[in-house]
């Protein structure tokens, strides 16, 4: 062997050791970053929906008009396209401002809560929702089972129960809407431990804390945060049943 053979075997070796020593380094900071912007969105949603719930002016304001109720929907839908969609175009701070503002105005539209479901509903409801929803996400990060084909499966029967909620507004039957409930449930602790799982692997790509790896990072926050939003409504709505 020669002298730039054995050269070239410990340069090798080197890099990849330094890179898995940055990937170590990085990988448990944009995990955090996953959660804690996750849970930063969550609690300015509740504040923003308790100070609108408590101010009569802004609920009549909202819930009399169907314009601006309706506007408020659609700019959320937007909001959520622009960030998962455009995530490689915006940069990090701007993506940042568009989850913010999201969350407020999922607050906002989610305000009606208090004045339609008792407190009591509300918390059993959030209880339960934060203790599924960390023991799924537990177990999507920790499992080495791949849950690929789970996945695929719930966003289906998402499509499914986003259907059948349309069809239901129109038949307004509350033993449909009861099964809506409990298959929605089913269906957002399924993708609780996906979404989990495929954020791990996404993250652990990433040898960096780079503006591109905490997109992705955001992202993945992102995700986990509708994952919560959607399990909390729809045990509220089971909790919340005369």
């Amino acid at each position: 062997m020669t002298q730039e053979e054995l050269y070239n075997i410990v340069n090798h070796e080197t890099s990849s050791n330094n890179k898995e020593r940055t990937l170590n380094a990085a990988f448990p900071a944009l995990m955090r970053k996953v959660h804690v912007w996750m849970s930063l969105a969550l609690l300015l949603t509740a504040v923003t929906a308790f100070g609108v719930a408590t101010s009569p002016t802004l609920l009549t304001t909202i819930y009399s008009s169907r314009i601006v109720m309706w506007g408020l929907i659609f700019a959320e839908f937007a909001l959520v396209i622009a960030i998962s969609g455009a995530i490689n175009k915006l940069s990090l701070s701007t993506a940042t401002l568009l989850f913010i503002l999201y969350s407020v105005l999922n607050g906002a539209t989610l305000s009606a809560i208090f004045v339609i479901y008792t407190d009591l509903a509300i918390v059993k409801a959030f209880i339960v929702s934060a203790g599924m929803f960390g023991a799924m996400a537990v177990f999507g990060y920790t499992t080495k089972r791949n849950l690929s084909t789970i996945g695929r499966i719930m966003f289906m029967l998402l499509i499914g129960i986003i259907i059948a909620s349309i069809v239901n507004i129109f038949l307004k039957s509350g033993a449909f809407d009861y099964i809506i409930s409990f298959i929605g449930v089913a269906v957002f602790t399924g993708l609780t431990a996906w979404d989990s799982q495929t954020i791990k692997k996404m993250l652990m790509n990433q040898y960096d804390m780079s503006e591109n790896s905490q997109k992705i990072a955001l992202l993945g926050a992102l995700n986990l945060y509708l994952d919560f939003i959607n399990l909390f409504l729809y045990l509220l709505r089971i909790f919340g049943r005369k």
